[in-house]
């Protein structure tokens, strides 16, 4: 199983928001570390194939990101997740589930599993409308992963939960990272510190570290914020 990013670009006019990324990943948790504005949403929805490359090439063991077979190995959480207020969690469940071609009997077990595997069991006939941030999201995460992804793309997947769901989320993806490409992208250094495979951090648009971070190396945190001392008060994300 492999995901190959080849010397990848996106450029807006005169503004290169990823500037020749080149990465090679395999199964595990890939933690993508920068600040506001880095250009880390901006690659992961080339990887999703929202938006298409100025230049270079992805491909999942040989497929190209254009190709249905890549779209069918494929779960995403975007950060700004949306969402049909008046839909019930199963329901919502449901409809993406058949828009992805999973049969409804298939569909409606992988719901349940997924509704108890983030703790919204409870809660699958209620209104999405009535739900709190973190129940949003953690039906966000359900849904990224209806498919049995291989490739699982996390754009700040932590937004909204609580110390406990953290915990929690931090679990789940350790074991989905045993049997699938996890690339999650955060600005928050504990969400990934101890559960990535290996460590990214991207800064104005390119790729500066990639490697396992040990402890004899030093704080992971404080050499996250030097490298990102003059963003990370503020921007805008890529």
């Amino acid at each position: 199983m492999k995901l190959v990013i080849d010397r990848v670009s996106k450029q807006y006019q005169n503004r290169i928001a990823v500037d020749r990324v080149s990465l090679v990943l395999h199964e595990g948790v890939h933690g993508l570390l920068g600040a506001n504005g880095a250009g880390k949403t901006t690659l992961m929805r080339m990887l999703c194939g929202i938006l298409k490359p100025t230049g270079g090439t992805i491909t999942f063991d040989g497929m190209d990101v254009s190709e249905e077979a890549y779209r069918a190995v494929l779960g995403y959480l975007p950060q700004d997740f949306g969402y049909y207020p008046e839909f019930r969690a199963m329901d919502f469940l449901l409809y993406l589930a058949a828009l992805k071609g999973i049969p409804r009997p298939k569909a409606k077990r992988r719901a349940g599993e997924l509704l108890a595997l983030v703790s919204l069991q409870e809660e699958g006939h209620k209104k999405i409308k009535t739900f709190s941030g973190g129940m949003k999201q953690r039906l966000g995460i359900a849904q990224a992963l209806l498919n049995d992804p291989k490739l699982l793309i996390l754009d700040e997947p932590t937004a909204g939960l609580d110390p406990k769901e953290r915990v929690r989320f931090r679990n789940l993806i350790e074991d989905l990272g045993r049997d699938s490409i996890v690339l999650l992208s955060t600005h928050i250094v504990s969400d990934i510190e101890h559960i990535a495979d290996d460590i990214l951090m991207m800064k104005e648009g390119q790729l500066i570290y990639q490697g396992k971070w040990e402890e004899t190396k030093g704080d992971l945190e404080a050499f996250y914020l030097q490298q990102f001392a003059e963003e990370v008060t503020g921007g805008t994300n890529a």
